[in-house]
């Protein structure tokens, strides 16, 4: 869940919506001409639009933190994780590691750029004081399972000869994963309503092969503007699916629960402009 905090509520919006709208994303900035985007562009859109299929069951039967708020992804968490005090460490992980599988079934290409982007945010970004040493000893346990399994992944891909050899190369899977993080980052500052500037992931080139670092930047109420903008020039205009649940701290798990439910499907609706 990613969670928007209003005076008298909070705005609740799923991790699969989010990747869907990073997808979208992604379809733009192809369309766009500005900046170069990977090939097979088949198999990393299908990355960055499924990187958090696995988080819907989690979504339908949200939880709440110890201080009675809904256990979700909020604008503080952007560009770190350092909340796994807040969350059951080992079921996370599942969660995580079931995003690699979920894709792997049909599209092993997919799968490796969402193993990639799971390990980036679990060690790279994430902020590891918190856990405790069994909890370090599963998560170190974790991330070395997820790189045998890209090395798995990318053995079949070479076995079946159903993609060009020269992308399964660690340079172009790098270049795969960095666009999913720039779509996926991106996707989290609108969803969070991020109200201060900030850059997507990793820098990314022009096709005279310049390199620039995509600025995002609030221009009022759910506006924001990208410099310089991969899509193509104009307005932009995104609705997500949400839910507005009344209420500032819960009960219990089942009191969340039965709000969340019963409150009607919205739309938030996001401009970028470029």
């Amino acid at each position: 869940m990613i969670r928007i905090e209003t005076e008298d509520a909070y705005i609740l919006l799923q991790h699969q919506d989010h990747a869907r709208l990073a997808g979208e994303f992604a379809r733009l900035w192809k369309e766009g001409g500005h900046l170069t985007y990977p090939e097979p562009f088949e198999h990393v859109h299908a990355a960055v639009a499924r990187h958090d299929d696995s988080w819907v069951a989690v979504d339908h039967a949200p939880e709440v933190t110890k201080h009675g708020q809904p256990v979700a992804f909020t604008r503080e968490l952007v560009g770190t994780y350092d909340a796994f005090e807040e969350i059951e460490f080992e079921p996370y992980l599942k969660v995580r590691g079931e995003a690699t599988e979920q894709c792997a079934n049909d599209d092993p290409y997919a799968a490796i750029l969402v193993s990639m982007h799971t390990v980036n945010l679990l060690t790279e970004q994430a902020d590891l004081s918190t856990l405790d040493q069994r909890e370090k000893t599963i998560h170190k346990a974790f991330i070395d399972r997820q790189r045998t399994r890209q090395r798995e992944l990318a053995e079949s891909l070479a076995e079946r000869g159903t993609v060009d050899p020269r992308y399964v190369r660690d340079e172009h899977l790098d270049w795969g994963f960095r666009f999913l993080q720039a779509c996926d980052s991106l996707s989290l500052f609108v969803c969070c309503l991020y109200d201060g500037e900030g850059s997507l992931r990793h820098k990314h080139t022009d096709y005279d092969g310049n390199t620039c670092t995509i600025r995002f930047i609030p221009e009022g109420p759910q506006r924001f503007r990208l410099s310089p903008s991969p899509f193509a020039k104009g307005e932009h205009t995104f609705k997500l699916p949400c839910k507005r649940v009344s209420g500032k701290r819960f009960a219990n798990h089942e009191a969340l629960r039965t709000a969340y439910h019963a409150a009607p499907q919205e739309h938030l609706e996001i401009v970028l402009t470029g």
